[in-house]
């Protein structure tokens, strides 16, 4: 089972400075406690929540500080780039990896993003579509001409190919009913997560993806991650206690971005947005413990993520460190030394 974890979030209190150094030592820690993967968020304009806005820059960092370790994006945010710039940029990190790059895809529900960037919301979802397929035709490495809606270009030739034949994996983040079966559809892997969603839920739309995946005629089976806050400590106490801050702080984070797209164009149904917006504002604590998180001792989230990969049928898990990014760096080093020590070697 594929064990990564993901580095987005900028600890309270940190300066830019710290932010990056915080990400760079994390990635050493798990170049060299055995983990698979480092997975890099993108997020613009929030400069108290992170400094990972170029995360292809920060991946080639991390790409030539390691050896081993894979480095991936969790997720590019295709329809706020040209995808010719995309695919050169992308192309180009998995030659500086020497093939260890992991190309994580979506179209981010952060409206306020498009908003800045002078795109319509409203037009992510083909945007995101046609930007794909010049994409994984740039990798190619052969002229073409498109005509589409949003792009248009003549006798583009890309340079470099990648360094992984035909290209690197890509993986797309999943996240509302409709989204599933289209990505089975298209024959990629998937990301999903517990931020909105329930398991229930997500049985559901992945029963969805893995009946478009087998419609359409893809060999093999499906590859699901789950992205999820995990915390090991060496006490059922202190796995309560010690991250709740961060986590009340990370849900109430969640849950204002959540209503914050209600009613706008391309985030789907407005009912269906306010009312997973409301059942995050509604979760107690007790519920965050149960429903959306592994946070226990060794013993404890072993189990927890046993009983996660039976019912999503999951081949990977990115954890989430520090979300809401109040949990101190010593317990934090503490936590991913357990995970990646004693709990990673249970499904390994």
């Amino acid at each position: 089972m594929h064990f990564g974890i993901f580095v987005e979030e900028m600890r309270y209190g940190a300066n830019q400075v710290s932010a990056f150094r915080d990400a760079f030592e994390l990635a050493q820690h798990a170049e060299a406690w055995g983990l698979d993967c480092v997975w890099l968020g993108e997020i613009h304009f929030a400069p108290m929540r992170s400094v990972i806005s170029a995360s292809l820059q920060v991946a080639s960092a991390i790409a030539t500080r390691t050896r081993r370790l894979r480095v991936g994006t969790a997720v590019t945010v295709l329809p706020l780039n040209h995808p010719l710039r995309i695919a050169e940029e992308v192309a180009t990190l998995d030659h500086i990896s020497e093939g260890r790059l992991e190309f994580g895809i979506g179209r981010s529900g952060v409206a306020r993003s498009y908003d800045i960037y002078g795109i319509a919301y409203g037009e992510s979802q083909a945007r995101f579509r046609e930007a794909l397929e010049i994409i994984r035709q740039a990798w190619k490495g052969e002229p073409f001409s498109y005509d589409g809606e949003f792009y248009r270009f003549q006798g583009a030739t890309v340079a470099p190919r990648p360094y992984q034949v035909p290209h690197p994996p890509i993986r797309m983040a999943a996240n509302t009913e409709e989204t599933f079966p289209a990505v089975g559809k298209m024959g990629l892997s998937v990301f999903v997560g517990l931020r909105a969603a329930e398991v229930s839920d997500l049985q559901s739309h992945l029963a969805l993806y893995r009946r478009a995946w087998r419609e359409a005629g893809h060999l093999g089976d499906p590859s699901v991650y789950l992205r999820v806050p995990v915390y090991v400590s060496t006490t059922e106490q202190g796995a309560v206690e010690e991250p709740r801050e961060s986590l009340m702080h990370f849900f109430g984070r969640q849950t204002e971005l959540a209503r914050a797209v209600v009613g706008r164009a391309g985030a789907g149904p407005a009912d269906r947005r306010r009312a997973l917006a409301e059942r995050m504002a509604n979760l107690s604590y007790e519920d965050v413990l149960a429903k959306k998180v592994a946070f226990g001792t060794p013993a404890g989230v072993i189990d927890r993520l046993t009983r996660l990969r039976e019912e999503l049928g999951l081949d990977g898990i990115v954890a989430e460190l520090n979300p809401g990014g109040r949990i101190p760096l010593e317990l934090e080093t503490r936590s991913l030394r357990l995970l990646t020590h004693e709990v990673m070697p249970a499904f390994k």
